[in-house]
């Protein structure tokens, strides 16, 4: 019934926007065409700001910097029960999803998708957020100058998904 439900859903919403449009008297098809050039405007906005990012997450991956971070912190991480080889995965997670998604690839063809370290990364990445990607692109695309307590409270979040996500590894795998 599920299945049913989701095969339908996204043609219904867009009849139903297509109608209301009809019945308030609106070019559906004009206004459509105007939201998707602003969206191409936007993307042209945000390029550089992604490209930079993109660029700056491979560099980092490929020079080791990422492992060394790990290591760094693997006194801290080891008494708190979070894996340090799992250091790289949180700091690229905040800046880039796809490059947290390599990095998840390689942690699971390591550690294996069953495994305590495993766990915690499935988790740990539904769990967390692109903090810097989203900030950069989507302040930028809305013209926010002033961020106030994002960063902090974004932050502060992505710790507790980090800390949820070693709970339940740990409830689960024990």
């Amino acid at each position: 019934m599920l299945s049913n439900i989701s095969n339908i859903i996204i043609p219904v919403v867009i009849f139903y926007v297509v109608a209301y449009g009809l019945i308030h008297k609106r070019n559906v098809y004009e206004d459509f065409i105007k939201g998707a050039k602003d969206g191409f405007q936007t993307v042209i906005q945000i390029m550089p700001t992604l490209v930079g990012l993109m660029v700056a997450v491979g560099v980092l991956r490929s020079s080791g910097f990422l492992t060394f971070v790990g290591n760094l912190f693997r006194g801290v991480t080891d008494r708190i029960g979070f894996p340090s080889q799992l250091m790289p995965l949180v700091l690229v997670k905040m800046f880039s999803s796809s490059a947290a998604t390599g990095l998840v690839l390689d942690i699971f063809k390591t550690y294996g998708t069953d495994s305590y370290i495993g766990l915690i990364t499935s988790i740990m990445m539904s769990c967390t957020e692109t903090i810097f990607y989203t900030m950069s692109v989507y302040f930028l695309a809305a013209k926010v100058t002033k961020t106030r307590y994002t960063l902090k409270g974004a932050l502060a979040a992505t710790v507790a998904g980090i800390a949820a996500s070693v709970f339940l590894a740990m409830r689960l795998a024990g």
